[in-house]
């Protein structure tokens, strides 16, 4: 199997092809960052009937050209920069560079170094990703469209309009007003823009809504049936996540979510404070779903919070304790959800989490029977730091 190399620019990519077993360059190629010259790429590489891409950087420059490889059946892996870099400073030249030493330096780390990691294409979860950032930035512009409305109907009714404000009752509020002078006939017509808006920003929302929804049932996953997590709340942890597979534990996901708390010294003792690291939007996601649970008599969630709250934790002690549980919960999920999916279309994704659990592995089973949350009295097959 023939390994081409390829080193990304933002506007020229370079690609050189290496035998693997003898360690030499065969040819390379310049081309230009457009889909005609990916075209060529392509034709190019077919001289080798087997073969496989190893680009560097490729979820950053090398993304695009990733994506459009992978969306024809290539096998594509992804190698650091910081490992061709180590090849070049190994080889002859004293760590000369330029962009055929650097593809190919991609293809030897790819074949000998063991440091490429193999990419899979886009999918569902890449999809919920897009949806949820497009979510997010259609909640904004309605947030600030009702803001400049509430602005308006301040200054156009006594006591101005409820905080609760929605496009029906603006326009019913509004229709009271006569406005008389050309300042008030003004921020009657804006008012009135505004409301258009607002409707508009509400249709675009069920309809991402549903999009969201269609792709988690598409995913088959488990996520909602945990009281808490709807289709919205699901396609944030999913798009925000990724591939589940890439922590080993649970305990590292809930570190990337920001759920663990982080040990400090104080006075000759250990204590925990609360994390301020990981991704906020995950661990805003994690957070409703406690909040949720929390008012949910009857749910686990709901008991697990009650029981720390009689063992003497304040309520935002015992919030933290229950997002903490509930990111173990969410992990062993998806990994569930994985595993299904790999045993439906094949092995794939990366390796490195264990999906069974050892006696002398921390990382728990990810069975889809699994509890909503382990109870305060069950054993626990991680060891989760204590909120502070």
């Amino acid at each position: 199997m023939m390994l081409i190399g390829i080193d990304p620019h933002k506007s020229t990519h370079t690609a050189t092809a290496v035998d693997p077993e003898t360690n030499r360059d065969h040819a390379s190629i310049r081309i230009d960052v457009t889909l005609q010259d990916y075209q060529r790429l392509l034709d190019w590489a077919r001289q080798w009937p087997e073969r496989r891409w190893a680009v560097e950087n490729a979820r950053g420059l090398g993304h695009h050209l990733t994506s459009w490889l992978l969306a024809r059946d290539e096998q594509v892996v992804d190698v650091a920069p910081s490992a061709t870099a180590r090849v070049r400073q190994l080889s002859r030249g004293a760590g000369r560079k330029n962009d055929r030493i650097d593809a190919a330096a991609a293809a030897c780390v790819a074949a000998l170094q063991g440091d490429a990691r193999p990419v899979k294409p886009e999918g569902s979860t890449d999809a919920l990703a897009l949806l949820d950032e497009r979510r997010s930035n259609l909640a904004q512009s309605r947030v600030r469209a009702v803001n400049q409305l509430h602005a308006l109907l301040r200054a156009l009714l006594p006591g101005g309009a409820p905080r609760d404000l929605s496009a029906a009752k603006a326009e019913q509020l509004l229709d009271t007003v006569v406005p008389a002078g050309s300042a008030e006939l003004t921020r009657h017509t804006l008012a009135a823009d505004l409301i258009a808006e607002i409707r508009t920003w509400d249709v675009k929302l069920k309809d991402n809504t549903k999009a969201m929804a269609a792709l988690v049932a598409e995913s088959e996953s488990r996520l909602t049936d945990t009281p808490g997590i709807g289709a919205v709340t699901a396609a944030r942890l999913l798009g925000r996540t990724g591939n589940p597979t890439r922590f080993a534990t649970a305990s590292a996901f809930a570190q990337y979510a920001g759920t663990a708390p982080i040990e400090i010294a104080s006075a000759g003792r250990a204590r925990h404070r609360l994390s301020r690291r990981g991704d906020r939007q995950l661990n805003a996601a994690l957070h409703t779903v406690a909040i949720t649970q929390i008012r949910m008599p009857g749910t686990r969630g709901h008991t697990y919070y009650q029981a720390k709250l009689a063992e003497g934790k304040t309520p935002r002690e015992a919030q933290r304790c229950l997002k903490r549980r509930l990111a173990d919960h969410v992990w062993r999920t998806m990994i569930g959800d994985e595993r299904r999916r790999t045993r439906t279309t094949g092995p794939g994704g990366q390796p490195g989490a264990t999906t069974a659990s050892s006696a002398a592995d921390p990382t728990p089973t990810a069975d889809s029977s699994d509890k909503s949350l382990p109870g305060p009295a069950e054993p626990e097959p991680t060891r989760p730091h204590q909120a502070a």
